[in-house]
């Protein structure tokens, strides 16, 4: 089965990429005792950047899978899927 976010694979690849070096740069900061509000600003900076993944994944997963299921006609998908989703949007807004 493609996943929903097939098409931006690679952007949200290069993208984590750059969220994993700005975490480094945060446990480099850490090392070099750096003033505690610059490393605040760069955890917010890192922060949104997952943010801004999540609600991509989020979209997508809603574009494709959750559409999907509930065209199907299948009311146990339907019901799957919508279940997945309302679990993902709990997680995420509980994370807040």
């Amino acid at each position: 089965m493609t996943q929903g976010y097939a098409a931006d694979k690679d952007a949200l690849t290069k993208r984590l990429h750059r969220i994993e070096g700005q975490v480094r740069g945060i446990e480099r900061m850490v090392d070099e005792d750096r003033y505690c509000i610059e490393i605040l600003t760069q955890i917010s900076a890192v922060t949104t950047a997952l943010d801004s993944v999540a609600f991509l994944l989020l979209e997508n997963h809603v574009d494709h899978c959750v559409t999907g299921a509930l065209g199907s006609g299948d009311p146990e998908a339907a019901r799957e899927k919508s279940r997945e989703l309302l679990d993902a949007v709990h997680r995420f807004s509980r994370a807040r």
